[in-house]
């Protein structure tokens, strides 16, 4: 590596570029009740809104793995730092549903091509240590969810009587401030070339490797530890809000978790491998998701707890096992299974937004409309009605999603008794060739 790759400044930048894509993931969250109210949105097109972040990430993170290794990593991440500023600029200005739709669609954009250059960066950054620095990379993701969660709950002038943000304009123009200082440092430091490149395989190798079962396995997976991971986590103030008034702080919790646990990867990697520590988190994120779907009160913070340990590792250990197993894939391979799990999220976020509205309509007395319910013009009687079905519909929502995870147990345990055979087999191969 060239002696004027400041790594340590490539890292840092590296991480508040992730902590502009975690903010918004934080911020929205918090604020989708009150755009709802604002804007007259059902929950579907709520989660059209929600889910376009999720569709928008893989466009980039695929474009840009496509192109990274042509046009250079530097170049992606300022076009990041653009999108990230346009789209934070126009949901400042959002007056409806399209604005939000296209602003959300920016954002996803930029999150994406940030995810797209800073996954091969950090793994050329530290070839030597590629699962646990990407564990470090990514625990700006939930820390940024941290941050945003408490700026919305400590910083959010509600309006009377309401859980509404009325000063939400000033909370989402706080992601500016990050966006601008990594897209100055980022734009001023040199780049290294990717470790594909560095290494000598060729684009044809790259591709290749993509055609190998191993991959596609790896890249199903992806779907379900995306899905649990984040979209549990993007709905579970829409969710649980009716069910515990603090539904926020449970997402805070949740991601704190996240944050402390991957600042520890290095010895829980080391110790149980990616593919035991993938095991241990789907076993934990079952049980976290369960207690979320049938407990009340201080038990969901229970709940968020163990939920939290579950997923902690899921999206940094599932990149660096690509990266460490599947080397010849390069920065495609790491961001067509980046791009995959978000993809599927956005998917499951539409399927289930246009779920819940059934699911209410199916709890409001007959003849009812979730929409006539939902009108700022409803009577008080009205809303408390609604308001009850949240309270059913959502841990409804959880349930059904906790079969993802369960189905993860089984998929990853798989995994890593294969892994260890293979590895066992080597051992012994090699044991052999010295003899």
């Amino acid at each position: 590596m060239s002696a004027n790759i400041q790594r340590n400044k490539l890292f840092v930048a590296s991480c508040m570029a992730l902590l502009v894509t975690s903010l918004s993931f934080g911020i929205r969250a918090g604020l989708l009740d009150t755009w709802k109210h604002n804007f007259g949105l059902s929950q579907e097109q709520a989660g059209i809104i929600t889910s376009t972040a999720f569709w928008g990430f893989p466009i980039a993170i695929i474009i840009g793995g496509m192109v990274v290794d042509v046009i250079g990593m530097k170049k992606l991440l300022v076009a990041a730092a653009v999108f990230h500023l346009f789209g934070i600029v126009l949901t400042i200005f959002a007056t409806g549903f399209w604005s939000l739709f296209i602003s959300t669609l920016l954002i996803g954009l930029g999150n994406g091509t940030v995810e797209a250059a800073c996954n091969p960066l950090v793994a050329s950054l530290y070839p030597e240590n590629k699962t646990v620095r990407l564990n470090y990379f990514h625990l700006w993701f939930p820390g940024g969810i941290v941050i945003g969660t408490l700026i919305v709950h400590f910083f959010g002038v509600h309006i009377p009587d309401t859980l509404y943000t009325e000063n939400w304009k000033i909370l989402v123009a706080v992601m500016l401030i990050p966006t601008f200082i990594y897209g100055y440092l980022f734009s001023k430091l040199e780049f290294p070339v990717t470790e594909r490149v560095s290494s000598g395989v060729s684009t044809a190798e790259m591709y290749t490797a993509l055609f190998t079962p191993m991959f596609f396995i790896i890249f199903i997976l992806m779907w379900g530890t995306a899905i649990t991971e984040l979209f549990t986590g993007q709905w579970i103030d829409v969710l649980l809000k009716n069910v515990n008034d603090n539904a926020l702080l449970l997402l805070t919790l949740e991601t704190g978790v996240m944050v402390v646990g991957r600042a520890f990867a290095g010895p829980v990697v080391h110790k149980f491998s990616p593919t035991g520590v993938l095991l241990f988190s789907a076993i934990f994120a079952t049980l976290g998701l369960y207690m979320l779907g049938h407990t009340t009160g201080n038990m969901l913070f229970v709940g968020a707890f163990v939920f939290g340990i579950g997923v902690c590792y899921f999206w940094p250990t599932m990149l660096g096992f690509v990266s460490e197993n599947l080397p010849k894939t390069g920065a495609v391979g790491m961001n067509l299974v980046g791009g995959g799990g978000m993809l599927a999220v956005a998917f499951y976020g539409i399927f289930m937004g246009g779920y819940y509205d059934k699911i209410l309509g199916a709890k409001l007395p007959a003849g009812a409309t979730v929409s006539a319910y939902s009108d700022p013009a409803a009577t008080p009687a009205m809303v408390s009605v609604l308001n009850e079905a949240k309270k059913l519909a959502g841990p409804e929502i959880i349930n059904a999603t906790l079969l993802i995870p369960i189905f993860l147990i089984a998929a990853f345990a798989g995994l890593f008794f294969y892994m260890r055979s293979k590895k066992q087999a080597q051992a012994l191969s090699f044991s052999n060739s010295i003899n």
